[in-house]
């Protein structure tokens, strides 16, 4: 037991603990994406439904518009979102769970945000596809989009951007 602890205070893991740190990386950077998201589709570019969960537990007013606005809202957030969650998560990622210094520290931040927009433009699709073709919330959309962003990442990251 104390091995296995001692691996999550450093790099060197085996590659089931390593995914474990991945994934508590990752709930770092979901908390600092669903917070900017949230607060940006609620206040700036309203993106959120009456019937949203989090609008009916917190009694927030929110703005009525169509699917279609909606949907384009959602992306825009999902973008400032993404720019703050995914620094997080570069950060989070390289001082914790991956080795750095498979590239340059330049490029190693380019290909790791590569390889985030290749996730976030298929999760942020079908986003829009489950707002705009099917009515779905707001909140239904976002949780899609981070199941089809999980293993893209991981993969991603651990065989292309880190050393390993």
């Amino acid at each position: 037991m104390k091995h296995i602890l001692r691996q999550f205070a450093q790099r060197e893991a085996h590659p089931g603990i390593q995914f474990i740190k991945y994934a508590l990386a990752g709930g770092v950077a979901t908390v600092v994406d669903m917070t900017a998201f949230f607060l940006f589709a609620w206040k700036v570019f309203p993106a959120l439904k009456a019937t949203e969960f989090l609008v009916q537990h917190f009694h927030l007013q929110v703005i009525a518009l169509s699917d279609a606005e909606r949907a384009l809202h959602y992306v825009i957030c999902k973008i400032i979102a993404f720019l703050f969650s995914n620094t997080t998560c570069y950060i989070v990622n390289a001082l914790w769970v991956f080795h750095p210094g498979r590239h340059s520290r330049r490029m190693e931040f380019a290909l790791f945000f590569v390889v985030s927009f290749t996730s976030f433009a298929i999760g942020t699709g079908l986003g829009w596809v489950l707002i705009n073709g099917f009515g779905m919330t707001a909140a239904t959309a976002y949780l899609a989009n981070m199941g089809a962003s999980l293993a893209i990442n991981f993969l991603g990251r651990k065989f292309l951007v880190f050393s390993r």
